[in-house]
C-alpha cells in the first residue's frame, strides 16, 4: 500500500490522494470501517516527524491523513508545526478545516486530540478495542489496546 500526499498547497497544508491500487475502495465497507483497516493497515510503519509518506515514516498527522485516505478523504492536511509546542485551539482549527466535525461519543474511526504532554498535542485513531498512533518513543506506528494513555481534549469525526 502507497499513499501519498500532495504537496504544492497554501502555507501550512498539503493535500492528500490515495495511490492507485491500495486496496481499499470497496463500496462494501463504510468509512469508518475503512479509515479501521487503512490505519491498521500502517501498524509497524517508522515514525518520521512530519512524515506523509508510509514508504518513508508517518507521524500523528501522517498516520492520520494516511488512514483517512484510505476512505477517500482528499483534503487539507497541517504541515508547518513540532513535536512539541501545539496549541488545540490551532490542532482543532486544522481538523475544522480539513472537514471534520467535533463531537461527543467516540466510535471506531474517529481522530482523537489528546494532551500527551505540557503543551505537546498528539492526534490518535479509535479502533475496536483501543487506539492506533504514531508512537515517537517507540519510533513506529502502533496499536494500542484499551482507553487512551493521555487525556482526551475532543473526539472528531469526518463525514456525517
Amino acid at each position: 500500500m502507497r499513499l501519498l500526499l500532495v504537496s504544492g498547497a497554501p502555507r501550512d497544508f498539503v493535500f492528500v490522494r490515495r495511490s492507485p491500487g491500495n486496496g481499499f475502495g470497496g463500496g462494501w465497507m463504510k468509512r469508518a470501517e475503512r479509515i479501521v483497516a487503512g490505519a491498521r493497515a500502517l501498524v509497524g510503519v517508522p515514525f518520521r516527524l512530519q512524515g506523509r509518506d508510509a514508504d518513508r515514516g508517518l507521524d500523528c498527522v501522517g498516520l492520520v491523513a494516511c488512514a483517512l485516505a484510505a476512505a477517500g478523504y482528499r483534503g487539507a492536511v497541517p504541515g508547518n508545526y513540532g513535536l512539541r509546542g501545539g496549541d488545540p485551539v490551532r490542532f482543532s482549527g486544522w481538523l475544522r478545516s480539513a472537514g471534520l466535525r467535533r463531537v461527543r461519543i467516540l466510535k471506531a474511526g474517529d481522530v482523537v486530540l489528546v494532551r500527551a504532554g505540557v503543551a505537546q498535542f498528539h492526534v490518535m485513531l479509535r479502533v475496536p478495542g483501543g487506539f492506533v498512533h504514531a508512537h515517537a518513543g517507540l519510533r513506529r506506528v502502533v496499536e494500542m489496546p484499551g482507553e487512551a494513555l493521555w487525556p482526551v481534549v475532543s473526539v472528531w469525526r469526518w463525514g456525517r
